[in-house]
């Protein structure tokens, strides 16, 4: 016997299914990440205001600086897959694995390419203006983090984990 699905049922199970499967309110992975990052780059805008008594809202779009935005991203999203799906699962394994990678990275190879363009920005404003390099637009020296800055991120992405886990 063949069975036939009206229009109406398909309509409603599609409801149904995309009610489910609804990114935004459903995913808390997802959601910490993000708003562990947003509130990383808001954050920035303050610690930059406290270390050099000045304003810079650049900074809430910019890398490098207090909290490090990307160990927030990362560990947020490692700590909440740990407390949905367990410390034993797959997804956390990959989660903190990519966490250690980020934060190597920001503290290693991303804060000596900082400091090497800080150096190479020194040496082109030591050039006399007749040099062809002397009118070269500054390089970004302000890229990766301190041990500190990436170590205050993964605490902020870990609050947030477990804040986001007891308000859902």
């Amino acid at each position: 016997m063949d069975e036939v699905i009206t229009a109406a049922d398909a309509s409603s199970s599609l409801r149904s299914y995309s009610s489910e499967s609804s990114v935004l309110p459903s995913n808390l992975p997802l959601l910490s990440a993000f708003l562990s990052l947003f509130i990383a780059q808001f954050l920035k805008v303050f610690t930059h205001w406290f270390k050099e008594r000045k304003w810079d809202t650049r900074r809430m779009l910019s890398s490098g600086g207090m909290p490090s935005s990307h160990s927030a991203t990362v560990t947020a999203l490692a700590a909440c897959i740990g407390l949905q799906e367990g410390t034993a699962s797959s997804s956390f394994a990959i989660a903190v694995v990519l966490s250690c990678v980020v934060m190597y990275d920001a503290t290693g190879v991303r804060l000596h390419a900082g400091r090497q363009a800080e150096l190479l920005n020194q040496i082109v404003c030591e050039l006399p203006p007749e040099h062809p390099l002397s009118n070269v637009r500054p390089l970004r020296d302000s890229l990766g983090h301190t041990p500190l800055q990436v170590a205050a991120g993964a605490v902020l992405g870990i609050v947030m984990a477990f804040v986001m886990k007891i308000s859902a």
